[in-house]
């Protein structure tokens, strides 16, 4: 579906594989975020990612662009943090067990989708997370070589452990930034 994606520069945690450029951030005001969301006239969804997201959003943030856009409002949040309760649609994605992702534990363990970046790590720490949807997304690097033994191992994972399903970065494979 077609989705306006409103990334936030900053995070609390600092993963060794992240592929957000945080230096790059600008500041930029509620009515900006805005005017930026509605230059997507066929957008059907707001997808508030990160960064970290939760860091800088609300529930008044949240119904202003409900209320603004006419669009359901999703979150991608490593969920350390407290969520607005009127999000349409969370996406955790824990980053327990990385370094640098455990600088913060992740507080949540109730979503709609949940989607763990996959490096070869035991699934059963995750049992505990309440979502209708679990992803296992390989870990993308630039090593071509890793990047598909990241690719084959997250399949054989998907494959041996019932529940999971494949998600790949579309956006990297289409090269859509």
């Amino acid at each position: 579906m077609p989705a306006v994606f409103v990334r936030f520069s900053g995070c609390n945690l600092r993963c060794a594989f992240c592929d957000t450029k945080h230096e790059e951030g600008q500041f930029m005001t509620a009515n900006e975020i805005v005017g930026q969301i509605k230059e997507y006239p066929l957008a059907q969804l707001v997808v508030l990612t990160g960064g970290e997201p939760s860091l800088f959003i609300d529930e008044k943030f949240v119904d202003y662009i409900k209320k603004e856009c006419d669009l359901p409002v999703a979150i991608e949040t490593n969920g350390t943090n407290p969520l607005p309760r009127n999000l349409d649609w969370v996406t955790l994605s824990p980053k327990t067990g990385f370094d640098g992702g455990d600088i913060k534990p992740c507080i949540l363990n109730d979503c709609n989708e949940l989607k763990v970046v996959y490096l070869g790590q035991d699934l059963s720490r995750y049992d505990s997370i309440k979502a209708d949807i679990r992803y296992l997304q390989p870990c993308y690097t630039d090593n071509e070589i890793e990047r598909l033994n990241n690719m084959k191992a997250c399949m054989e994972a998907v494959l041996n452990n019932k529940g999971w399903s494949l998600s790949l970065q579309i956006h990297r494979i289409l090269n859509i930034r």
